[in-house]
Formats: C-alpha cells, structure tokens, sequence
C-alpha cells in the first residue's frame, strides 16, 4: 500500500481511538507530507473538523502555488465542504481510499478538472462499516442527516 495512504489511515485509527469517526487525510507536497489530520468534530466539537479540513489546517497557511502542486489522500470519498476546500484551493489530485459507504462530491470534483483515484481499499471500508454500524446517529449527524 502507498506510504501515504497508509499515513492517512493511521489518521483515521487515531480520530477513532480518541473516540471520533475514522476518517484521516494527509496533504503531499513533493513527496513530502505537509499536514496530517483526522476528523476531529467530535474531539473539538467542531462543525468543520473534517479530516480533510483538519490535513489542510494542520498544513498551516501555504502560498497557493503548493497546493497546486499537492496531493489530498482520504480515506472517504470527501464531502460538499471538503470538496469545496479542495477546489477553492486549487488541490488538482485526491487519492480516495473508498466511496462505497459514503459517495462524496466526485462528480463535480471532476468537473472541475480534479484528477480522483478512488482504491476501494478494504481497511478504510472495514473503518467505516464498523463505525456506522455502531454509530448510526453520530454518523448521520457528520454527513448532515
């Protein structure tokens, strides 16, 4: 498996140890993480800790020539916000460790000109059946629902 993806599944494990939902990212520059992050809504009791938003925050403030120059790895297909952050960045590629429980905003990252690699990795979709399974009501409330 990828260094990086494995990084951001480690992200993941660690949100859910710490008793949030197991969704972990981490932004690459030049082979290089620059920021790592889990979904932390529940840890900070946050409205916007995504692990996506978390990666981009734990990254710090960057020119934008860095970010469209990096890679976003997440364990789950990204949301409408994270989407958002990812094209008002300018991020051109996100690896997407699975969809199947959750379909983000693949479809207009596209159409944006995103490149998306989606792994339908077995670990991020073990994580989140697990946690959905056990966790129907805090799943909903992250998504929305």
């Amino acid at each position: 498996m990828d260094n990086f993806m494995q990084a951001a599944i480690e992200q993941a494990r660690l949100g859910m140890a710490e008793g949030g939902i197991p969704i972990g990212s981490v932004l690459v520059h030049e082979g290089k993480i620059i920021g790592a992050g889990h979904n932390r809504r529940v840890q900070q009791g946050s409205a916007i800790l995504h692990g996506e938003m978390d990666a981009l925050e734990q990254a710090g403030r960057l020119p934008a020539s860095v970010y469209r120059e990096s890679v976003l790895y997440t364990t789950l297909s990204p949301c409408s916000m994270c989407s958002g952050a990812i094209l008002l960045y300018g991020i051109p590629k996100v690896i997407i460790g699975e969809n199947k429980t959750f379909m983000g905003e693949e479809a207009l990252l596209r159409s944006r000109g995103v490149n998306l690699e989606v792994l339908q990795d077995p670990t991020c979709i073990n994580l989140m059946d697990e946690f959905i399974t056990r966790n129907p009501e805090l799943w909903n409330e992250d998504i929305g629902e």
